[in-house]
């Protein structure tokens, strides 16, 4: 059971151990202690008992987890058997490469939509996505289930879109538009992923080895 003030470290670790366990069982791994999970991962095992313990008891000293078992138990900490409904706005060059690319699916999304105001794109189909009229936005969400959006419009349209959604009901954004959103709505999260930190952070790395 989730215990409250998970840290958010905590939580963005969640993730590599789900990528970590699901490739272990798919090279035949059934069993592992923390020690050679942590080994897997560049992670002390103490850290890793010490992250578990936040949502419960999983492993059994001296015996270790159960890779399918715990792969599945983070799995649902996370989300990924509660069927959200995503839609993407923004159907340019980077919207077409997530819809045509990124395993939605497999992290609980369901992909219903794509949304943009170019008449090139609109009335497109992107790997069995519908690219709609963006001045339709506002009825689809209306009268559909949206939990999440991806934002992939030019950043200086960001903002007034992100608050027009808001107003509409949706309460998270995966957010590429390389930059923050403002937001003072403590039930609406937002997720910024900035290609440019990430480059920068091995820009650091490679300069200093």
């Amino acid at each position: 059971m989730r215990k409250e003030n998970i840290s958010d470290a905590v939580i963005r670790r969640l993730p590599r151990y789900y990528r970590q366990l699901s490739e272990l069982y798919a090279r035949g791994i059934t069993r592992i202690s923390s020690l050679s999970l942590g080994r897997e991962m560049g992670i002390t095992a103490s850290q890793i008992r010490q992250d578990f313990s936040c949502f419960g008891e999983f492993g059994q000293q001296g015996y270790g987890y159960r890779v399918k078992e715990l792969c599945e138990e983070i799995g649902r900490i996370l989300g990924v058997d509660r069927s959200h409904h995503l839609i993407i706005v923004g159907a340019g060059r980077l919207g077409k490469a997530l819809l045509q690319n990124f395993p939605f699916s497999q992290c609980g999304f369901a992909v219903d939509a794509a949304f943009d105001s170019s008449p090139a794109v609109i009335g497109s189909t992107v790997n069995g996505v519908a690219v709609r009229d963006m001045d339709t936005i506002d009825v689809w969400i209306r009268e559909n289930r949206v939990d999440v959006v991806v934002l992939t419009v030019p950043r200086n349209a960001a903002q007034e879109i992100t608050d027009r959604l808001i107003a509409l009901g949706v309460r998270g954004f995966w957010n590429f538009t390389n930059m923050e959103l403002n937001n003072s709505n403590p039930d609406v999260k937002i997720e910024d992923i900035h290609f440019a930190d990430s480059l920068l952070t091995l820009s650091y790395r490679i300069s200093h080895d």
